[in-house]
């Protein structure tokens, strides 16, 4: 089949409100992941400079803050942020019923 297809919904979580769909969509090099949250919702600082994979932060819903490498930047509805891999970040979020997608790759 030249697609795969699944409702992020139907994933479940891997932690609160994060929902990866590299497996269920069969990727074999894309990290897509749907992260939900309200204002009292904080991700964990990381980077990926074992793997080598930049991020893209697309900001659905809502309002968030994306820290890296110690600068905050502010994110409403619609806006989008790369990270390196290198780049240490830290997601949060600043309203109830925030959305996002992060979409990630070599």
């Amino acid at each position: 089949m030249g697609y795969d297809e699944v409702t992020y919904t139907d994933v479940e979580p891997k932690a609160p409100g994060m929902y990866f769909l590299r497996e269920a969509l069969d990727c074999a090099e894309l990290g897509v992941t749907v992260v939900e949250g309200d204002a009292d919702w904080d991700g964990m600082e990381h980077d990926h400079a074992e793997n080598g994979q930049e991020e893209v932060y697309l900001l659905l819903e809502g309002e968030a803050t994306l820290d890296v490498e110690g600068e905050s930047v502010a994110l409403t509805a619609g806006d989008a942020v790369r990270v390196d891999p290198e780049s240490n970040r830290t997601l949060s979020f600043e309203v109830d019923g925030s959305r996002m997608v992060v979409a990630g790759a070599p």
